[in-house]
């Protein structure tokens, strides 16, 4: 059985990019991947979701970032924490979770330092917009 993530604390997590938030494609086991498993527009709105297979290495960590559109993760193997700007503390997602980001929430996600993660992850924006906008937070 899942957990849904709520109370504030919610999650996404779209791709392999480098600390300055740059598309990463590398065989080193080190290093996140990331593959986009498909785009489909959706007949009700002029919306595409896409459909990501995002895999982390342990002590990794995502830049902090926000996207045009929502996100739904699910955590398939592994265990990330999240962090949403305006939320204390962070959020721990074991495999099993899922979890919803809303339209331009600021966060990020990293792994602990023994264990990567494995996440579908469902993007839904409209056609063409950018994946993401990273975003300086002065603490």
């Amino acid at each position: 059985m899942g957990l849904f993530v709520e109370y504030g604390h919610r999650m996404a997590l779209t791709g392999a990019f480098d600390q300055k938030g740059t598309r990463m494609s590398s065989t080193d086991t080190s290093a996140p991947s990331f593959a986009d498993l498909g785009r489909d527009l959706l007949e009700a709105a002029d919306l595409e979701v896409v459909t990501s297979l995002v895999e982390l290495p342990p002590s990794f960590q995502l830049p902090t970032h926000r996207h045009p559109g929502e996100e739904f993760a699910y955590v398939i193997q592994g265990a990330i924490y999240y962090w949403e700007h305006g939320v204390d503390g962070e959020c721990h997602m074991p495999a099993g979770s899922l979890a919803k980001v809303p339209l331009g929430a600021v966060h990020s996600v990293r792994t602990g330092e023994d264990q990567g993660a494995k996440l579908v992850v469902f993007r839904v924006h409209t056609p063409g917009a950018p994946e993401r906008e990273l975003v300086d937070i002065d603490d």
